[in-house]
């Protein structure tokens, strides 16, 4: 499996070099500055590859884009939809005739990863991401205030919700705004209470129904032009996997991603496995969706997390937590020794080392969170391990 590693481009504290020493070669980024729905430009795209392979000896290059985001008209089905859709196939195209061909997108409304906490205490010092349920409910019902809200929580959350609330200060409120603000990277959208509540409404009549039916039609209608321009799409799972805010989530377990499959019958529709994302779900076998999903499998974000019984869950040791990730990577290896066997000059599925603890000086760099340099490499070398040891137990091409 092709090793790669998520850079946020130049204003990332984390250089290209410091890269390279991870052992990853290849580069996951995105034009962040550039709005929804805009064209990537030739040139736009082109100055991207030529900051990442400044330094040749380095031997980095752009092997996957994260994320060709959806504008949220798409999701919601309202707005100039044959514009926007002619803009990301253009995109596509763009990207295909410079050579990168895997894309991963979501389509989550509104927000993407969604975490209560950045910085949760690890023995020994560092830090995690963390989701409280109990949190989440409070801000849902007692700083949101959303109609209803307290309809979607149970009862043991609710009470520790409230006495969250009472006795959270303003800068405590604000701060779990912030955190819950923070998934979104680069030139997304940030939300303050009020700007929330006003893009939720947007939503209030599109329930999963209308989510999945705006989702087919996306398919639709990029699919055909990425399968023409030999792209490979892999939809990223929600994020946690569950509703949220009165929001629909439909990509959350096996059922939702046979469904996606299933709109468009072509190689080119297929998925980006997360691990972290789909493991948050409390009935998801990851390593029964691994195999039943690889030939639909083009990228893996590969992390760990150990859940609890009222929904929370913390980001654990890539190899910690509750997925059974040796058998995941087998599964996935399995994949790629197939695709060889059948000829498939991209056999290799790329994959990276999905968020990580902040460990020893990673918190002096100010990294995006989720996404510090040591956490990565840590979880990055023992990934390469179990890789490496499943390959030559089985047999299987690295």
């Amino acid at each position: 499996m092709e090793q790669t590693w998520r850079w946020f481009g130049p204003a990332d504290p984390i250089t290209p070099a410091q890269i390279r020493q991870t052992g990853a070669t290849g580069i996951v980024t995105a034009l962040h500055d550039i709005p929804y729905g805009v064209v990537w430009s030739p040139e736009a795209i082109a100055e991207r590859q030529a900051l990442i392979g400044a330094n040749p000896a380095l031997g980095l290059r752009w092997r996957v884009v994260e994320s060709l985001p959806v504008h949220e008209n798409i999701k919601q089905g309202t707005g100039d939809l044959p514009a926007l859709f002619a803009n990301y196939r253009q995109s596509l195209r763009n990207l295909a005739a410079a050579g990168i061909t895997t894309i991963c997108y979501n389509f989550m409304p509104v927000l993407d990863w969604t975490r209560t906490e950045l910085a949760a205490p690890l023995p020994g010092g560092g830090t995690a991401l963390r989701f409280n349920a109990h949190e989440l409910a409070a801000f849902d019902c007692f700083m949101l205030r959303r109609p209803h809200a307290e309809d979607d929580h149970p009862p043991e959350v609710m009470a520790r919700a409230r006495t969250w609330f009472q006795a959270a200060s303003e800068s405590t409120q604000a701060r779990l705004l912030a955190n819950i603000m923070a998934g979104l990277p680069g030139a997304y959208d940030r939300y303050d209470i009020p700007g929330l509540r006003r893009i939720l409404d947007t939503y209030a009549d599109i329930g999963a129904d209308g989510l999945r039916a705006h989702l087919k039609r996306f398919l639709q209608e990029v699919i055909p032009a990425a399968e023409e321009a030999g792209m490979r799409m892999g939809i990223h799972p929600d994020d946690p996997p569950r509703p949220m805010f009165g929001l629909a989530r439909i990509v959350s377990n096996a059922d939702d991603l046979a469904f996606i499959t299933g709109c468009v019958d072509s190689t080119a529709n297929g998925l980006t496995l997360c691990t972290g994302s789909l493991g948050a779900g409390a009935g998801n076998d990851l390593p029964a969706i691994a195999t039943r999903f690889a030939p639909r499998i083009h990228f893996a974000h590969l992390r760990n997390v150990a859940k609890e019984p009222d929904g929370s869950f913390m980001e654990a040791d890539h190899l910690g937590g509750d997925v059974d990730m040796v058998a995941v990577i087998a599964a996935l290896l399995g994949e790629q020794g197939r695709r060889r066997d059948a000829g498939d000059a991209r056999w290799r599925i790329p994959f990276r080392p999905d968020h990580g603890h902040e460990l020893l000086d990673d918190a002096a760099r100010r990294t995006h969170p989720g996404y510090p340099l040591a956490g990565r490499m840590r979880g990055l070398a023992e990934l390469r391990g179990v890789m490496t040891a499943v390959a030559s137990l089985r047999g299987l091409p690295l």
